[in-house]
């Protein structure tokens, strides 16, 4: 059964799967990154992802995701945990990338379901330990089909939570029955990794979230993962409801990253919202559909 005990969690309970900040020709802007790490962390949240793929790990280049990583845990390490998003589809290059990560300082890893290669369950579960036994960092799952191309299956969930480093999971996938089977019959900390789904997530036994929306509402959903832990849920449900907009402005119109991006900007947090291609800037109709739904949440923004 999982662990309940929250001062334990090796990866934090409200975690930001947090941007990369660029500066306006395309470089990584590490001083903004540090900025933005402090507030998130001063603002509430206990776990930093860097290089995930709101972090747009996958147009980064090697440097620059050690250098993150150092320059993130030297901003906050000691206040949060500095989780680094090694993982990738070439299991020796996810390998070199977590001992680089360790290095560095990092509290933990990220493993993400190895993407376009389509592996077989076997070879998932081969990939994702030969990272964990690469460190002696924590790892964290993270199940994404809807982005891999395949799901991790339950069943290979359970098995792979024998492993001495492996100590949570990340959902991303909304398979509610399967991840229940997780909770019921593994030790793994369970992490929402939809934040739409956090609240019932937490109902079953989850420990926190994994979030693109923290962003912009960083204090609210601390206030939401306090409650649900705290089996409050009537206060849980109705932050629940007063986030539902947020969400729905940063996930599902346009990739998170450049969502996220561009409502950082409007707050004055990040100086631009410069993403890499293939990504590029929200047009006239997503940024209309985008500040519809903050205005709903009572955020609106000048400019």
């Amino acid at each position: 059964m999982a662990n309940t005990d929250l001062s334990t969690r090796p990866f934090g309970t409200l975690v930001a799967a947090m941007v990369t900040p660029f500066t306006a020709d395309g470089a990584v802007d590490f001083a903004q990154t540090t900025e933005l790490a402090n507030k998130l962390v001063e603002d509430g949240c206990d776990g930093l992802v860097i290089s995930g793929t709101t972090g747009e790990a996958s147009t980064l280049e090697d440097d620059e995701k050690e250098d993150l990583f150092r320059a993130v845990v030297d901003a906050v390490g000691g206040r949060a945990k500095v989780i680094a998003g090694s993982g990738s589809n070439h299991t020796s290059h996810s390998v070199e990338m977590s001992k680089r990560a360790e290095k560095a300082g990092v509290d933990g890893l990220l493993a993400v379901t190895p993407y376009y290669n389509k592996p077989s369950q076997a070879g998932i579960q081969a990939h994702i330990e030969a990272m964990a036994d690469a460190t002696e960092l924590p790892l964290m799952i993270y199940d994404i089909p809807g982005r891999a191309g395949v799901p991790i299956a339950t069943e290979t969930l359970i098995r792979l939570a024998d492993h001495p480093q492996i100590k949570a999971l990340k959902d991303a996938k909304a398979d509610f029955a399967g991840t229940t089977r997780v909770l019921a019959n593994t030790d793994l900390d369970v992490y929402a990794g939809d934040d739409g789904l956090t609240l019932p997530w937490m109902a079953a036994g989850a420990v926190g979230l994994v979030s693109v929306s923290v962003h912009v509402a960083t204090a609210k959903f601390r206030q939401l993962v306090d409650a649900a832990a705290a089996g409050d849920f009537t206060t849980a449900r109705a932050l629940h409801f007063e986030l539902d907009p947020v969400v729905r402005a940063v996930m599902t119109h346009i990739q998170g990253a450049v969502s996220a991006k561009q409502i950082l900007k409007w707050q004055g947090v990040l100086q631009n919202s410069v993403v890499r291609l293939p990504l590029v800037e929200p047009g006239a109709a997503e940024i209309e559909v985008i500040r519809a739904d903050l205005a709903e949440a009572g955020m609106e923004f000048a400019g």
